[in-house]
């Protein structure tokens, strides 16, 4: 519950908390106007001598400072010269902020009492200054420009008249006031959701009204909802695009088919995850009479049925991306075209978008095609099941492929087929990897779960060579559409207007930081160069593999990476080594890859350049929501290791340390993955402060340490399925 609004003036005699800030306040609420002191005390409700006479002072000083002035005897204005700036908020768990903005090189703190109704990601207007000891930049936030969100999911706590509500998220620093007119039917300890309608200028709290009951915290249908509110991320259609969506024409007519190629007669099949329902891509396989190869890359059509200007696109637009969560999809489009009319299952005419190859047997590229199509899925393998057939590639073919204990045998032309295209993936990759790709071939965990999406079991998913063989064609399509569009003849940008995805060069100083971690487990990178830092990169990815400390490193790597993202401006792919890089494969999931679709169309329509305003707005927003679902995917994960781990808290687990700070440290659990803190104050036998130079805690007694890659040994305390948030404790020897 929040606590009771303190006053900003003091008794007599003593000093007026937060007074030069309370006064920019006041003059800044209009920069024309001009303020004395009495009026100035007025607002502030200071009636008594001492109080207006450190008014009087204070206003001296900042005059003599330059950021007031004295307009007239008496009577003080706003500076208009200081030094004033927008940017976006960022708010951390403790409470204080950072501004991010381009006019400054770094991030430049922002003290909670600085925040004013700032919240995290709004655009802001602050006033920047120099502390007086340590010279350090800080900032004041003067003005709230443009507010990043106002629908927040929390906890409501019901008094007589009144309730807050208690946000879920450690980046909202402010509790929720509803009047008991705005309930809409909310009750105590109800999970809701809850939009911001007015911020009163002398209140701490903001006044919102309650738009969704989810439910009751705990449990899972609730929990998975707030997870997608949290972050804007819709969990179902509205009617009216479900509607839209079955008014579709789905029928392949014979007109139809003669606008496009027709592959229907080519060897054609999926590979894609075991519990997939839509399939996106499909390969075909011919081999020609030159001894070299004929690859389709099949896309789905969507572009045919979702139209610009209709009710599925502005949803799709919208949405931007489907989102993974644990336990469910939510789709980016309506089920009956994700799973149905667009996604390209077995033994069904399906419309395509394709990149056709031929491919030698040193997998260069001699010929391609782009265009629409129509073609025919013979079969559909998972990723285990195609892994079975390139690992038994020396026995007799057709081979016997067993995945649920049932064996079935594969035709000789589909054996043949995947284990060339195995083959040619690999020399694909080994190019990639030589002209200074990177390698993140990270582990995933996974979790089994019962009828009612309990996590019963952990486990891990790593890439092998049939999520590779697809990956590299993949890979192959995106890059040269991306180089169909964006190069000329002469090989010079053709500067059409394509939607790009992009991968700048990592941060010098993150690389630092990197590897003044890595050292501590005996690891080193090399980045003099471009081709040393990335050669030296794979090489960290590969000596920590299998290890305890992979995860972390991994982390961290990655993070020391820029953020791929849609635009464009095309700067190339760092990671995967490429000049031109686009989204082509992924339509039914990615509105990025239906831009892609549209816009390939109209150059080969022989179409002029389209707007890049318009596209790289939309890129920008595809960015975004890409992001938010990322979001919302690792919450997921976290709240099912959590869940998982409140029926294992007898239980004592191996762990390393995964990060250190000054209240405690984080310990991964080797066996699962699952993460928690263990608190100093936890830890009896001494007491430990932070070393922030080694990365440790350090005993003051014993000058025991714990350091960051540590193995220790820790049980379960607590687990927190709404913070999402588990504490341990520390087994000590």
């Amino acid at each position: 519950m929040p606590r009771k609004k303190k006053k900003i003036f003091k008794k007599k005699g003593r000093i007026i908390k937060d007074l030069t800030r309370n006064i920019f306040k006041i003059l800044n609420e209009d920069s024309d106007k001009f303020y004395n002191y009495k009026q100035i005390a007025s607002k502030m409700g200071i009636s008594d001598t001492d109080g207006k006479t450190q008014i009087l002072k204070k206003l001296a000083e900042l005059t003599a400072n330059k950021k007031i002035k004295e307009v007239d005897r008496g009577k003080f204005q706003i500076n208009e010269d200081r030094k004033y700036s927008l940017g976006t908020l960022d708010i951390t768990s403790n409470g204080n902020g950072y501004f991010i903005s381009d006019d400054y090189e770094e991030d430049i703190f922002v003290p909670n009492v600085n925040l004013g109704k700032g919240l995290h990601g709004d655009m802001v207007k602050v006033y920047v200054y120099k502390k007086r000891r340590s010279n350090k930049l800080e900032a004041d936030v003067v003005e709230v420009v443009e507010r990043a969100k106002s629908d927040f999911v929390g906890v409501l706590q019901l008094n007589k008249n009144f309730g807050f509500v208690l946000p879920d998220s450690n980046k909202m620093y402010a509790d929720i006031f509803i009047s008991q007119s705005k309930l809409n039917g909310a009750e105590h300890g109800d999970k809701v959701q809850a939009t911001i309608i007015d911020w009163p200028e002398k209140s701490k709290n903001p006044f919102g009204k309650i738009t969704k009951v989810l439910g009751k915290p705990g449990d899972h249908n609730t929990e998975m909802h707030s997870i997608l509110l949290e972050y804007d991320l819709p969990y179902e259609f509205p009617s009216e695009v479900e509607k839209d969506a079955e008014t579709l024409s789905i029928e392949i007519t014979k007109d139809e088919i003669t606008k496009r190629r027709d592959m229907r007669s080519d060897l054609t099949f999926t590979i894609d995850p075991k519990d997939a329902k839509d399939f996106d891509d499909a390969l075909s396989f011919t081999k020609l009479e030159n001894g070299n190869y004929e690859i389709g890359i099949h896309i789905a059509d969507v572009s045919h049925y979702v139209q610009p200007k209709t009710i599925l696109d502005a949803e799709a637009y919208e949405r931007a991306t489907s989102v993974y969560l644990v336990d469910r999809v939510v789709p980016m489009l309506p089920e009956m075209l994700s799973n149905g009319v667009c996604s390209l299952r077995p033994n069904e005419e399906k419309l395509t978008f394709s990149a056709v190859f031929e491919i030698n047997e040193k997998a260069q590229i001699i010929k391609q095609w782009f265009g629409r199509t129509v073609t025919y899925s013979d079969k559909r393998f998972a990723y285990e099941e195609a892994q079975v057939i390139i690992e038994n590639k020396n026995n007799i073919v057709p081979a016997n492929v067993s995945l649920t204990g049932k064996e079935y045998k594969v035709d000789d032309a589909i054996v043949e087929a995947i284990l060339k295209l195995d083959e040619l993936a690999k020399i694909l990759r080994k190019k990639r990897m030589k002209q200074g790709a990177i390698s993140f071939d990270r582990v995933e965990v996974k979790f089994h779960l019962d009828k009612a999406a309990n996590p019963v079991g952990v486990y891990f998913k790593e890439a092998k060579d049939a999520n590779k063989l697809i990956e590299e064609f993949m890979l192959l399509a995106n890059r040269k559409v991306a180089e169909f569009i964006g190069k000329s003849k002469g090989g010079k940008p053709s500067n059409k207007t394509f939607v790009y995805r992009v991968h700048d060069e990592p941060d010098i100083e993150k690389l630092a930081s990197l590897q003044n971690i890595i050292s501590k487990f005996g690891y080193k990178i090399n980045t003099d160069t471009r081709e040393s830092t990335s050669d030296s990169l794979n090489q960290l990815l590969s000596d920590v593999h299998g290890k305890a400390e992979s995860n972390m490193i991994e982390t961290l790597a990655i993070r020391s990476m820029s953020k791929a993202v849609y635009t464009t401006q095309n700067i190339g792919h760092y990671g995967l080594a490429f000049d031109y890089y686009s989204h082509f494969t992924s339509p039914i999931r990615r509105y990025p890859d239906v831009m892609t679709h549209r816009l390939l169309q109209h150059y080969l329509d022989g179409g002029n350049s389209a707007k890049q305003e318009v596209y790289e707005e939309k890129c920008k927003h595809s960015s975004k929501r890409e992001e938010l679902a990322s979001k919302a995917e690792r919450d997921s994960i976290k709240y099912m290791q959590v869940k998982y781990m409140q029926d294992h808290k007898d239980e004592i687990f191996n762990g390393v340390i995964t990060g250190v700070t000054e209240w405690g440290i984080y310990v991964e659990i080797t066996k699962n993955k699952c993460e928690g803190m263990v608190r100093i104050r936890d830890i009896k036998s001494d007491y430990y402060i932070f070393d922030e130079e080694q990365y440790a805690i350090v005993g003051q007694s014993t000058k025991q340490m714990y350091q960051l890659g540590d193995n220790v040994q820790v049980q379960v305390k607590k687990t927190d399925l709404e913070r999402k948030h588990l504490d341990f404790n520390l087994i000590e020897e």
